[in-house]
Formats: structure tokens, sequence, C-alpha cells
């Protein structure tokens, strides 16, 4: 019997691990006489390329790896695979039809099964038993229908640990794409909004697994390494060793140039692990920490336990590191989170200096107990995927609208770090707050932004808006701003609406250039440009940039007045 496990990501740079474990646990729990292999494509595919990359293969059973990015593909796929494989068996599993099954089973006839909970084992029992001419009705996790009526089970939630899912054949479709591991599974938080505390808890695979396969996945040629444990240092003593088994291999058995990306809590980290932290080499580590909202009443309502006089200490004792990226999330639309009190979270993640705020946006997801408790969780949502929430009793539908116009602005601005210096001098010249001053940017600029706009119009669309502020001086905008493009664009130049024709700029880089200690290196790219607010010369060479912020250095050199 063979079977394909078809997995559709968002894009070419994913990868992902269900199909892998899927196969694994074929291969660990299956009967002989199976065979599997994993098909992977895009949802932006063609439905028809993507259906004959499975067809091609001519296997007598489908599963399909579900989720909010790729849900919509699968239902256009489904008709085009079963007209041509009328005798296939078409498995569903994964998150967005774990929690749903009965549904799934009435929309989606073209499926035969729908997997609840995690698949390693019910999938391979599933395929066991098709093979063998068995009943599968005793097969945890096995939703079907009988006499057309479907027939569901609980969400599969075993104990023991998943088989490893990096055999050759991940490693050879891996391709140097981002790389995820899993050293633990589930979460020992029950946040509202999320699906990863509905199982038994969190379960840790052990240390040496954990290592092992750390060190396989660095040497993959890969150069992000992705931990997906939704807590990682929910057990600070584990998280400890291995942050500092990662360290300790640095540029030995972990390849230089390796990053390590978790999402933490940081609230959970104690002074021990922050003085390891310290000692990590610069770019080896990023930190992805969920704020979500500094509004206790909110926090209390998601069941969201936060020592907040100690997280936000945390972030900023990592920060003062300089060698770890840190990336905090912010969430919009949660319960009793308002304009006003969102705007006061905003303000106090971006204050405390992240290099990433990330501004999401709540998704009632199957499962979860937001979606679950209308009424307790009153809010209106798109019927269809992602299911972003739409407007709540505390944020009208027009002031959502605001803040995805919000969000694209600080993308463009604050998250691709083009442009800090510009923002810290916008900000403290203005008597506006952060969350203001994008709030009324993204009014007037998100529509061009969205649009696909040019790294050079956009600069031209900023310095223009920002000039109208009150307190903000041309000049010195325009130097923040021609500092901030020599610091993050390695072309050296600056665009249009920053250049000034300038008589002295030739001669005073001639001179530069010919004293004592500046003399052009060979093959080495520099930039250059007058600032005018400081009188100086301020120059970049291109050859080694920042590990955590991504920036070449900035530096400068005395203006000839000649």
């Amino acid at each position: 019997m063979k079977a394909v496990i078809c997995m559709l990501h968002s894009n070419y740079i994913h990868s992902a691990l269900a199909p892998w474990y899927l196969l694994a646990g074929v291969k660990a729990y299956g009967l002989e006489g199976i065979s599997a292999e994993v098909v992977e494509g895009t949802v932006n595919m063609d439905v028809e390329a993507a259906s004959e990359r499975i067809v091609s293969r001519k296997p007598q059973a489908v599963g399909l790896c579900c989720y909010i990015w790729n849900i919509a593909f699968i239902k256009k796929l489904l008709p085009v695979i079963k007209a041509a494989l009328p005798d296939a068996v078409i498995i569903l599993g994964g998150p967005e039809v774990s929690f749903n099954a009965g549904s799934v089973l009435d929309e989606l006839t073209q499926a035969d099964y729908v997997l609840s909970g995690e698949g390693e084992k019910p999938f391979a029992y599933l395929l066991s038993a098709l093979y063998a001419g068995r009943e599968t009705g005793g097969i945890p996790g096995i939703c079907c229908r009988a006499d057309g009526a479907p027939v569901v089970k609980a969400p599969y939630c075993p104990t023991d640990e998943p088989p490893c899912p990096y055999g050759e054949d991940y490693l050879a479709a891996l391709g140097g794409r981002i790389a995820y591991l899993e050293t633990s599974r589930g979460c020992p938080f029950q946040c509202a909004f999320c699906l990863s505390g509905r199982g038994a808890g969190v379960r840790f695979f052990p240390l040496e697994r954990a290592k092992e396969e750390l060190l396989l996945l660095a040497g993959s040629g890969t150069k992000t390494v992705k931990l997906v444990d939704r807590t990682f240092n929910a057990d600070r003593r584990r998280a400890k060793e291995l942050f500092s088994f990662i360290i300790d291999n640095y540029e030995t058995h972990i390849p230089n140039g390796v990053c390590f990306h978790f999402e933490i809590g940081g609230d959970l980290l104690d002074d021990e692990t922050l003085a390891l932290l310290k000692t990590a080499p610069a770019g080896l580590i990023q930190f992805e920490i969920g704020l979500q909202s500094f509004h206790a009443k909110t926090l209390e309502a998601l069941n969201r336990k936060t020592d907040m006089h100690k997280l936000k200490n945390n972030i900023e004792r990592l920060l003062s590191f300089r060698n770890i990226h840190i990336h905090v999330d912010l969430i919009a639309g949660l319960p009793y989170e308002d304009r006003d009190t969102f705007a006061e979270s905003f303000n106090t993640a971006y204050r405390l200096g992240p290099h990433m705020l990330q501004m999401g946006f709540l998704k009632l997801l199957y499962g979860s107990p937001m979606r679950e408790d209308p009424e307790q969780f009153p809010c209106r949502f798109s019927e269809e995927p992602p299911y972003v929430v739409s407007a709540t009793p505390w944020l009208t539908s027009g002031e959502l609208i605001r803040l995805h116009d919000t969000e694209a602005v600080l993308d463009r601005l604050y998250n691709s770090g083009r442009f800090r210096r510009t923002l810290a001098y916008v900000l403290e010249r203005t008597d506006i707050t952060p969350f203001e001053l994008f709030w009324n940017a993204g009014a007037l600029l998100a529509a061009q932004i969205k649009g696909g706009i040019s790294l050079d119009d956009l600069t031209a669309l900023v310095f223009d808006y920002f000039s109208t502020l009150d307190g903000v001086e041309r000049t010195a905008l325009r130097d923040h701003m021609a500092c901030d493009r020599l610091a993050t664009n390695a072309s050296g130049k600056l665009p249009p609406s920053l250049r000034v024709l300038d008589k002295r700029f030739a001669r005073t880089v001639s001179g530069f250039e010919r004293s004592a200690g500046h003399e052009r290196q060979s093959g080495v790219r520099r930039g250059y440009a007058l600032l005018y607010s400081e009188n100086v010369l301020v120059w970049v060479e291109y050859n080694r940039k920042d590990l955590v912020t991504g920036e070449y250095p900035i530096r400068k050199y005395p203006m000839d007045d000649g």
C-alpha cells in the first residue's frame, strides 16, 4: 500500500514538521508492506499542478495537513484529487480540522477520515487497518462517517514522545530552508485564544534527543533553526542547559552563522539564565516574547498569568546585552482592550526598544476557548480563515481597520529596521506618543504603503510626511534619514529625496580617503553623506554588519568648511 502525505506551505521558505512526523510514525508503527512519502508544495501553486504532484505517485491513501493558511486551497484541491484517484482514501489532519471534525466531514464529502489531535500513531494505525482490511473504529482520534453521519472522537493526546522526524528524506528536502525543531510538546499555560494548552499539559522530550537534533539541524545547511516549543523555558533548568549547549558548541559542532529562534516566557527568565545569555555570540540566538497585552483585566480574562514588572525588566536586560535579537508580540482585538488600553500596551512595548514589535490581530481558531464560549468572549470575526476578529464590544470595526493601517506602517518603518534613527528623532522632537505616531501615519500613508511602494518612494513619502509635524526640523530629519539609509542599504547611495547638490561633497570625500587610516580597501563598497545639522561627513563600509540589528556601523568625519 502506498500513501502520500501532502503539506502545502504558505510560501517556499517554510518547511514543516507535521508530514515528516507522520512519515516517521508510519515507519515506526505501521505494518510492513506500507510505504509513504512526503509531497510538498505551496498555496501559490496552480491547483492542477498541486494535484499532479500527488496523483503522479498513484497512492492508495492521501493525507493532507490542514492549517488556516492552506485550508481554502485544500478545499479546492480535494475534488481534483478525488476525480483523478476515485478509489484513494483521503485523510485530513491538523489543527484546522481537529476540533471541528464533524462539520468538516459534513462539508468536505471527498474526505474519508479526519484525524483529530496528534497523528503519528493514529495515522499509522489507520493505514495498517486499511491495508489489512481491519475495522478502524478502535483507533484513537480517527473520525469518520457511519450511515452517512459523522462519528467524532476526542483529539488524541498521548503522553509518550513521538518518533524522530529527521530522516534522510527530510534533510534532503529541507534545501537550506528554515528548519523547525520541537523539544517539547504542549504548553503549561491555557490562554483562551490559543490551542497549545488544549492537551494534557507539556511533555518534554529527553535532553539527549534534543541535543542530538539541535546539532543535526544546525549542520543541515539551514541558516535558521526555529524551535517550535510553545514556551521553551517553561522548565528553567532544562532551557538553561540547552542554551548552554548551543553556546558551548558554536563554531565547533554548530557552524558559524546558524541562528536559533526560541519562543519564550520573558518573565520566566532567572538571573542565572540571563547571565548565561549575556555570553552568547552575537546573532546566535533570537527570542520571540509574547506580551499580547499589558492590560491587567485583559490578561485575567485570557487566563494569562504574567509578572509584568519582571517581564519588562528582563526584556530591558536582554536588549542591553546587544547580542540577541528580541521580537515581542502584541495582539489587537483581545477582550476588554479598547483603543486607549491598546495604545498604552503599544507604547509600553515600543519604549522597551525591541528589534521587532509584531502587531497581530486576534484570530478565533477552532478549538480555542474564545471561539467555544461566545457569551464570555463576544466578538465578530470572519467566517473564513484565518478568522480574524472584525469588531468587539471594546473596539469598533472602524478602529480595527485603523489598527490594520497602523500595523502596515509599523512593519515598513519600524520592523524593517530601515528608519530607526528617523523614528527616534521624530518622537524626541514632537509631543506625540509612539502609538499616535503610527496611528496617524497609518491613516495617511497605509494605502500607498500596501500598494507595493519602492523603498525610494517610501523614503520620499515618509520624509514629506514627517516634515509637516510640529517640532521636526527638515534639515535634521533629512540627516537622520540619510544615516538610516546608508546603515541599512549596501548600495551606498542616497535616494533622490535625500540628495543635496553640494560642491564640498566630492572634495570632503577625497580628503577623507587620502587621510591616514581611511584609505579605501580593495573590493569594499562605501557610502557617504554630508550631514548639515552636525557639519560632518558620515561614512559606512559594507563589509561587516551588526549580527543583531542587521545595520552597518555609521562613522563620522569633520567636514571641510573651506
